[in-house]
């Protein structure tokens, strides 16, 4: 069973869904992850609750999204989603609105919105509610309407480095290669997205498991037009205790950076 929750008066929900063309001013944000890998501490708050110095990391991905011109939130929420809801309430206080939609079972990243469809903007922001991010919101909704893309992907590079030799030898144990300390360079999802509603349509059931890696390759198997938004700010994945010790001294150390 999924409950809707509207807790502001619907004057103020009608002008949140008052879009300009090219621009993005609504975002679903996903907050009902059970948040595993960071168990102690998941255990007691959900992880978007969870501070960076003084503010919570939704309070962040919040009030960088209404920097950006974002004024309605749909927030998706599960494990302990009443603690979100009592402490941003109707979102007022950072200059959005918000409405929460509860689960009584987890859908995945995508599968949330299939319970949403018909509150969903013709172009709206998809963004995990756990990750720290100087990504510029308004950059990437500009390449994504210049493109007219179907779907924009946020992503950043990565880089691994082997602190080792790595050898490379045919099967008579001839020495093929010898590289020493090599790097790895790929690029990963950031967690945020672009989406038409439109194009997702045909691909999400309400009710269904699904995530958003799937979705991708189904646009993509349709033939839709689907781009990357390289970002070369700051981000990270708060997953884990050392993800999160690193998120905290990375905010500390760059406040203005994150909150321009």
């Amino acid at each position: 069973m999924t409950t809707i929750e509207n807790i502001q008066p619907l004057a103020t929900r009608q002008m949140s869904r008052a879009t300009c063309p090219g621009t993005v001013t609504q975002a679903v944000i996903m907050a009902g992850g059970k948040g595993t890998r960071l168990h102690p501490y998941s255990a007691l708050l959900p992880k978007p609750l969870m501070p960076l110095d003084d503010m919570p990391i939704l309070e962040l991905l919040l009030r960088q999204m209404q920097r950006a011109g974002i004024t309605d939130v749909l927030v998706a929420v599960n494990h302990l989603g009443h603690l979100i809801k009592a402490f941003f309430g109707d979102g007022s206080k950072l200059g959005v609105s918000i409405r929460y939609i509860s689960e009584d079972k987890p859908l995945g990243t995508a599968g949330a919105l299939g319970n949403m469809l018909d509150l969903l903007d013709e172009s709206f922001l998809l963004s995990n509610g756990d990750l720290l991010t100087s990504m510029d919101i308004g950059a990437m909704a500009r390449q994504h309407f210049e493109t007219e893309a179907d779907a924009t992907i946020g992503v950043f590079q990565r880089e691994n480095k082997i602190d080792f030799g790595i050898i490379e030898f045919d099967a008579e144990n001839r020495l093929s290669a010898y590289r020493e300390k090599p790097k790895n360079v790929y690029y990963v999802s950031m967690g945020i997205y672009i989406l038409q509603h439109e194009a997702i349509l045909p691909h999400i059931m309400p009710g269904e498991y699904f995530d958003v890696p799937s979705l991708m390759l189904a646009l993509r198997g349709a033939n839709r037009d689907v781009r990357c938004y390289r970002d070369d700010g700051m981000w990270l994945d708060i997953g884990r205790p050392d993800d999160f010790a690193m998120a905290q001294t990375l905010f500390e150390q760059n406040r203005g950076l994150f909150l321009r």
